[in-house]
Order: C-alpha cells, then structure tokens, then sequence
C-alpha cells in the first residue's frame, strides 16, 4: 500500500494530463488580478486556502512570515492575525458568526480565533502526532487537512494527507471540543481514504469528503455511514459550498475551476495547468465572494487567482 501511494503522488505530480481535465462548458468567469494590497515591507507566502468572512473581508492562510492576512472587500491591507503561529498553513474556513478555522498540518493543530483574533479554542497538541483516542487519553491529529462546521455547530476534522504514515480519517466533536465520533481508514474502498483533503457539510447534514488521491468525493452522514460517492478524472483537492447550496471544487494537478450539480457532475468549469492568470499549478482550496468573484489558492504556483463573472 505504501508503495501504492507514493507511485500514485509522482504519477499526480507528473506533467498535467489533458485527459484528467473534466470536458464541460466554460464557467462564464474571467481571470483577474486579485488586486489586495499589501503594505511595504510585507510580503505574502503561497496560499494555501482563502475564506470571506459576512462583510465580505478577504481571509487569506498563507505559508509566508505573516500566516493570516485579512483584506477588505475592496483588496485594501486591514491587519495580520498575529495568534496565527502556524508551522505548515494548511486548510482554512470562517464560520456564521465569522470566526477562522485553520488547520496546521505539521503543526498537528485545529485552532478556532475569533473576528477580534482571540484564539478561542484549539483542538491537538502542538508538534505532537499520533491517532486521537479518548479511550487511552490520546487526544493527537495526524496531519489535520481540513476543517467544516456542521448545521449544530458540531466540528469536523478530516486528517492524513499523502505522507506514508498517517491514518486518514474523519474526527467529529461537539461545539466545545468534546469529542463524539470518528470513522476512515486508508484504503481504496468504501469509508476508506488515502488522502482526506477536504470537508464541506450540507444543511441537510450530509459530509462531503475529498478524498483527493483516489479521485472521488465521499459521502456520509455526520454518523459516519456511507452513503455513496462521486468520481472525477482529476484530483478533487477543495471543496466549497456556496450559499445557494451550489459546489464547487478545484482540482489539483489538472487545473480546474469546476461547477458541480445535485449529482455531483461537473456541469462547468475554468482554468487550465501552467503559471499566470486563470492557470493553476496546485489549485488547493477556494471561496465565493458576495459578489460572485471566485478566489482560488494556488499553492504551487504561489498565486491567489481571482474570477470574475463575464
């Protein structure tokens, strides 16, 4: 198996593959600069996820010397989060009440800040790795990916990421940390992973796992019982579900932006591998901006794109 893996990674890593882009009608979006200013002196790492917050704020995670950088709507500088201490920037998402989630994926942490950059809550122990179990006291992540609140406030973790180690798994607690279940293993079948990279819930409570190297979205109840899945000729790296209900997802090595329908289809999309506006090397993670405007996290290529509706 972890032979497996790791000829599938170099295979993922490997030139773009025309064949692994999705063939569906353009997304109707234009590539822009994405225009958020930056003062003198500062400077801002490869973006691993972006978020907005209810006013339409800018959150960006980066893997720079300043981790948090918030922006407002209009791209202008408002602050850098300094309780931000993050050792490998992972994923990232704001809450209803506009609070950041942030993994920290060698850092092996969860940790919850509110709007005025009080860190709140913070789930594993910094530097330490292992398999969280309550019943032998062990509360460790094992590579922390992702993170999603549920319609109760209930959190979720997904964990593992391609590294021959970890455990790939989904972890749920209560609103305070108080752990209540977990599910996954690493495999290929159903339930299983090998690389659990992204997590969005639905209202209706259904969980949306990317599980990026076996080329498909999972899909359980917040028990953990699987449901069914979706599978997709690139590597499904973010998910993000916009306030109609409506996902998309961005897909790794092959470069695209892609629109989703109720089944999981892709229906449309954007971008394409390379380096510049509307080309993606990694594209990791993205947000919906009030205005429709798109931001996609472009780790590899240490770019944040913009899309703009034509």
């Amino acid at each position: 198996m972890r032979f497996a893996i790791l000829a599938m990674l170099l295979q993922a890593l490997a030139a773009p593959d025309p064949a692994q882009m999705e063939k569906v009608p353009d997304l109707g979006y234009t590539d822009t600069a994405h225009g958020l200013q930056l003062p003198a002196g500062m400077t801002m790492g490869a973006p691993s996820s972006v978020a907005t917050t209810s006013t339409g704020h800018i959150i960006v995670l980066n893997r720079g010397p300043f981790p948090l950088l918030e922006f407002d709507s209009r791209g202008a500088f408002i602050r850098s989060i300094a309780n931000a201490q993050v050792a490998r920037p992972h994923g990232m998402r704001v809450d209803a009440e506009d609070n950041i989630w942030m993994t920290d994926l060698l850092g092996q942490t969860v940790t919850k800040i509110s709007p005025s950059g009080e860190v709140l809550l913070t789930l594993g122990v910094k530097g330490q790795t292992g398999d969280w179990d309550e019943a032998k006291n062990v509360r460790l992540f094992n590579e922390p990916t992702d993170v999603a609140i549920g319609p109760r406030g209930d959190i979720f973790v997904v964990q593992g990421h391609y590294q021959p180690n970890p455990h790939p798994r989904v972890i749920r607690f209560d609103k305070t940390g108080k752990f209540i279940t977990s599910w996954g293993d690493k495999g290929t079948g159903q339930g299983q992973f090998i690389d659990a990279h992204s997590i969005v819930i639905d209202q209706k409570g259904l969980v949306y796992i990317a599980d990026r190297l076996n080329r498909r979205i999972q899909i359980f109840d917040v028990d953990g019982k699987y449901i069914k899945e979706w599978k997709y000729l690139g590597l499904p790296c973010g998910l993000y579900l916009d306030r109609t209900g409506t996902m998309y997802l961005v897909t790794g090595w092959s470069g695209q932006l892609l629109k989703l329908d109720s089944n999981g289809k892709p229906v449309a999309a954007t971008g394409e591998p390379g380096k510049g506006l509307g080309k993606f090397g990694e594209a990791h993670y993205l947000t919906v901006g009030p205005g429709g405007e798109i931001y996609v996290a472009d780790t590899s290529n240490s770019f944040l794109h913009k899309f703009v509706k034509n």
